[in-house]
């Protein structure tokens, strides 16, 4: 598969994964490595950062993985600018994927505070994957203050139910400079496939991979999808027709 280059670094993997809601970290670990997945999200306000033995951490071995920190469960800029600041401060890397959530029920995006976070944080080094609603006017607006990447939703946060987003998801990626992420709400390798076929640079997943009876061969099951769907979305999909076209030809039978 052709790379995946955000912020000059390049990636072999198109696939994203989350690290919460697993039964155990046994089976955190198998999803990741099901996955093929090079860059995990951790939720900063779930992990003790500053501490290399924490029970989560420890799992996560980072010469194989960047470990993205996300900053879930702020609930404005000034928080998530915060837990920025602390996981670069405990040694991190200067990436973070900005998430502002101010909404306990639905979990969407703060988009005001989203782009202020942004700008503060793309000011001070830190390469910035935000976390937004598929909304592409605000899309542009990340871009143009420096965003490595822009990661709009396909539903809500852990709802599994695919791309609700796609007409707006498309003219995002239509529009993007930077690679499109579409991050929440797959749940199925067939939605993270249609992801990819539409023109998505990658997919984040993580409830898909957490609540499967088999985190690992949930895992596999995404890498595949992700690739089929990069793969198809290269070698071109066939136009979308209202009638029907007949693949072999209708004349030339018993003498026509």
């Amino acid at each position: 598969m052709d790379p995946l280059i955000i912020a000059g670094r390049s990636f072999h993997s198109r696939l994203l994964v989350g690290t919460g809601k697993f039964a155990s970290n046994a089976a955190m670990v198998s999803a990741m490595e099901g996955s093929g997945a090079e860059i995990v999200t951790v939720a900063l306000r779930r992990v003790d950062i500053d501490n290399p033995a924490d029970s989560m951490l420890s799992h996560i071995d980072r010469n194989r993985y960047l470990l993205l920190p996300n900053t879930s469960g702020a609930r404005d800029a000034e928080e998530a600018v915060r837990l920025a600041r602390l996981a670069r401060a405990a040694g991190c890397e200067p990436w973070v994927k900005l998430e502002i959530t101010p909404d306990p029920y639905y979990l969407l995006p703060d988009p005001v505070e989203t782009l202020k976070a942004a700008e503060i944080l793309v000011k001070e080094g830190f390469i910035v994957l935000p976390y937004i609603n598929a909304d592409p006017v605000l899309a542009k607006r990340l871009q143009e203050v420096g965003t490595a990447t822009v990661m709009p939703l396909g539903a809500p946060i852990g709802s599994n139910r695919g791309l609700r987003t796609r007409d707006l998801i498309a003219i995002i990626i239509e529009q993007a400079i930077v690679p499109v992420i579409v991050d929440a709400g797959l749940g199925a390798p067939s939605h993270a496939a249609e992801a990819m076929e539409m023109g998505a640079d990658a997919v984040l997943v993580n409830t898909a991979l957490a609540v499967s009876a088999n985190p690992g061969g949930m895992g596999i099951a995404f890498k595949k999808g992700v690739e089929a769907g990069r793969e198809a979305y290269l070698a071109g999909l066939g136009r979308q027709q209202d009638r029907a076209e007949a693949s072999s030809p209708l004349t030339g039978f018993l003498g026509d």
